[in-house]
């Protein structure tokens, strides 16, 4: 995984595996990997990943049972999820387009034009 500087690691962490979970990679009572072995597959520090799957807990989205691990929970809600990550890279999309000064008409013109040359 190619890590953003600008961005904590273990938030881009946190990201990856919602849109695992979003894509079905993970599946809800799935397994995580261990924090070191993550960290070892990421080449990060375990503490990083640590630091990631306590943040999934506190968000429910992940829960660990001692001496068993870290898993997906059972009870997330896909829908929730897919939703709360499209907010996000919208909302980063129409940062980014107003900082190059569009106007809210020439951002939809723009998507419908993209939107039309993916469907041809």
């Amino acid at each position: 995984m190619d890590f953003n500087p600008e961005r904590p690691i273990y938030l881009q962490i946190i990201d990856e595996i919602k849109k695992r979970i979003v894509r079905g990679d993970l599946k809800p009572s799935e397994k995580l990997p261990s924090q070191r072995e993550l960290a070892t597959i990421m080449s990060v520090n375990p503490n990083t990943v640590q630091r990631a799957y306590k943040e999934l807990e506190d968000a429910k989205i992940a829960q660990t049972l001692r001496g068993q691990g870290t898993f997906i929970s059972s009870t997330i809600s896909l829908k929730e999820l897919q939703n709360e990550l499209a907010s996000e890279a919208l909302e980063e999309f129409l940062t980014q387009m107003s900082e190059l000064g569009l106007s809210h008409g020439e951002i939809k013109e723009l998507l419908v034009r993209s939107l039309q040359e993916r469907t041809e």
